[in-house]
């Protein structure tokens, strides 16, 4: 098997392994633990060593990881890769179950920026973080429910006849309730969800503090096309850039004066306004630790940052053949044609010259083809963590991230030839001096 085939295989696995951004923290601490890197909390002091390889998370959700500079002490700055956890989905309410003429159902939350009609007429199931009763304090757990638990259905085209006519309408309140089971009187149906969660978490349902469940598609991802050439997968969208920076940090072997660091943070989807979004002091706390023990730490800390350079890693836009104007002409990306520069003049991409010219050049050291996306001027732009993270810090800032297709749907379509390029561009990024 090729290595292009092996790291292709190795992204769908992790996907597979992330149905929320819960599994995919947890998936990701495994894979560096594996490694050598040794896990931090932000509550303990810290001492760490020359090279070092550490990790630490908030909210189970977010994480950072670093391999420390040889020379942290001074102002050799940061080479961080930043990317999010979290992808668009339909979330349980805390009080979710109900009857409804004869079936129990579940009340869903919209999060993020969700293609609704691709969640229709699929085997859905649940997953998610369950807090449970302990002795001393509240105790996290996840959970994963494999088979398929829920779909919601389509109304029939003979109740709908102009559907196909005027696409399908859905209010997000009565159409999205997903159906469970049928009522059953000899149960107490309403209380079957916690029966079946205590159960798979072998606990009682009264230790069940609360839940953070979410629906997601049991289909695994796969690879397709006439020559093995495409990925579909679910939560692509933004996965694959977390696997690609947590693939550069893990084979990133030698010493450098620049500490290494990746940055996943939660609630992009939602503006990354949290205690562990790319809005919060996460990653900023984090660096300003480590020069807190320097002669003029904030000094040191300043310069530090000064030096230091962020690539915010997205997944981009790639033409799409049956809507091609709705792309710009002159910038529209293709499948499996390498990673893709991503521009906005109204900061909704952080993107400007020289960090432009920068990333395009450790690209062409890295033999890898560079694309470039600026949105119709007609139309809105999506955003990322690269302006929140710029502003936040002060630092330079590249976005950055694959093409692919039908983006935010349940299942998304990228090029299986880009994700090992984009691995060698930030590997060379990696190891690369400012």
């Amino acid at each position: 098997m090729s290595k292009k085939q092996n790291i292709v295989n190795d992204l769908l696995k992790f996907i597979d392994h992330s149905p929320t951004p819960f599994h995919a923290v947890y998936e990701t601490k495994t894979l560096l633990t594996q490694h050598g890197f040794t896990e931090l909390k932000e509550s303990n002091a810290w001492k760490l060593s020359s090279n070092g390889k550490y990790f630490l998370t908030r909210n189970d959700s977010s994480l950072i990881a670093f391999i420390v500079g040889t020379s942290t002490q001074d102002t050799s700055g940061f080479k961080i890769i930043g990317a999010h956890t979290d992808s668009p989905n339909l979330k349980l309410k805390p009080n979710s179950a109900y009857d409804k003429n004869g079936y129990l159902q579940l009340g869903v939350e919209v999060y993020g920026g969700v293609l609704l009609t691709t969640w229709t007429d699929r085997d859905l199931s649940l997953a998610g973080r369950v807090i449970l009763k302990a002795r001393k304090q509240p105790q996290s757990k996840l959970v994963r429910f494999d088979a398929p638990l829920l779909r919601i259905p389509q109304l029939a085209i003979h109740l709908n006849r102009d559907v196909n006519e005027k696409g399908l309408i859905l209010n997000k309140q009565n159409h999205l309730p997903p159906i469970f089971s049928l009522t059953n009187k000899k149960n107490l149906t309403k209380n079957l969800l916690e029966k079946m969660v205590a159960q798979k978490l072998k606990c009682k349902p009264a230790d069940i503090l609360s839940m953070e469940l979410s629906l997601y598609d049991t289909q695994a991802g796969s690879i397709g096309g006439a020559n093995g050439e495409f990925i579909f997968s679910s939560r692509l969208d933004n996965l694959a850039s977390c696997h690609a920076g947590l693939q550069t940090l893990i084979e990133s072997k030698g010493k450098d004066p620049m500490t290494r660091v990746i940055a996943f943070y939660d609630h992009e989807e939602v503006g990354s306004d949290s205690a562990q979004g790319a809005g919060s002091p996460f990653l900023k706390d984090v660096l300003e630790r480590l020069t807190l023990d320097s002669e003029n730490p904030r000094e040191t800390f300043f310069r530090t940052m000064a030096n230091s350079f962020f690539i915010s890693a997205d997944m981009s836009h790639a033409i799409h053949p049956n809507y091609a104007e709705k792309h710009d002409p002159m910038h529209m990306p293709i499948l499996n044609g390498g990673p893709v520069i991503k521009f906005n003049s109204n900061q909704r991409y952080a993107t400007e010259g020289v960090s432009s010219a920068w990333f395009e050049s450790l690209c062409k050291k890295a033999g890898v083809p560079v694309q470039k996306f600026v949105v119709r001027t007609d139309l809105a732009c999506g955003s990322t963590i690269g302006p929140i993270t710029a502003a936040n810090l002060g630092i330079r800032t590249v976005d950055v991230g694959n093409p692919m297709l039908s983006m935010h749907s349940i299942r998304e379509m990228a090029g299986a030839n880009d994700h090992l390029p984009l691995i060698k561009a930030f590997k060379e990024y990696f190891s690369a001096s400012r």
